[in-house]
């Protein structure tokens, strides 16, 4: 952590033998206040342990997964902390910014906007991948060399995306019902007109699949669960993209319908063990 960066306690709680915080700090990237959760297990009270990053949805803050999914429990037994950022800026005042539901606060869809006024401060993917990694690494004892992702819908897409443009920052990446095409779907082609104007070629290096076929992945399975009584399924997350994409290039992926499961957090959280043991098998 730079001498210029301060780092504000929220609140902390002991919970299963860890702690769990929520932390906020006055962020570059984005010009404004940033919150975040932090997830430590009892094993960071002896020394340095893996960092898992949690990426959420529309409408969501760092607090969604931190209350509703029911995480902590296996990540004290595994020794993993667990890291819930905010999903885009607030308050930064621009025209239209709180208009809707799916662009703007709340919708930030982990890109770096090239369109004004977003991309004074719409800029979560370098808040995500850059400045949040930085200051956590230099503010809780995880190791830096050990880090995995995962997501939630627009979190989903998130993770997916930046793990595939940095697959040697993390080791492992999996997803809760992803958009995994925003190029092809409804949200995603509204937020990357906005963020990033009108030439779909610049929107390829945020669509998994688009990743995928330009770049691969060499990691372990990427382990996507998806509910089957989705409303959004159909429209906007379309996992059968996703599925084709990994074929066509031989990448390993663990798709799991789970039938009757819709786009709540009672979906994430009678799965997240899956997920949280999948991560530890690779950090």
């Amino acid at each position: 952590m730079t001498s210029a960066t301060v780092l504000e306690t929220v609140s902390t709680q002991k919970c299963f033998g860890g702690m769990q915080g929520v932390y906020r700090h006055e962020a570059k990237e984005t010009g404004c206040t940033m919150r975040f959760a932090v997830f430590l297990p009892p094993q960071a009270a002896a020394g340095t342990v893996p960092a898992l990053y949690y990426l959420a949805g529309l409408t969501c803050t760092e607090e969604n997964f931190t209350v509703k999914a029911g995480a902590q429990r296996v990540a004290a037994e595994l020794g993993i902390a667990l890291i819930a950022p905010d999903t885009s800026p607030r308050g930064l005042g621009y025209p239209g910014e709180d208009d809707a539901y799916d662009f703007g606060t709340g919708a930030g869809f982990y890109v770096d906007a090239t369109e004004t006024p977003w991309r004074d401060g719409y800029r979560m993917y370098s808040y995500i991948t850059r400045e949040l990694p930085a200051l956590i690494n230099a503010s809780f004892p995880v190791d830096p060399a050990r880090v995995g992702i995962f997501g939630h819908s627009m979190g989903g897409h998130g993770a997916l995306t930046i793990a595939l443009k940095n697959p040697g920052a993390y080791r492992s990446v999996s997803a809760f019902a992803p958009i995994v095409s925003p190029m092809r779907c409804p949200w995603g082609e509204k937020a990357l007109t906005g963020y990033l104007g009108v030439d779909r070629a610049n929107w390829r290096a945020y669509d998994a699949t688009a990743l995928i076929e330009d770049r691969g992945w060499a990691g372990p399975a990427i382990l996507v669960d998806q509910g089957t009584a989705d409303p959004f399924l159909e429209r906007e997350l379309k996992p059968e993209l996703l599925r084709e994409a990994c074929a066509a290039k031989g990448v390993k992926l663990d798709l799991r319908m789970q039938e009757g499961y819709d786009h709540s957090y009672f979906f994430i959280a009678t799965f997240v063990e899956d997920h949280l043991r999948h991560h530890a098998r690779h950090l």
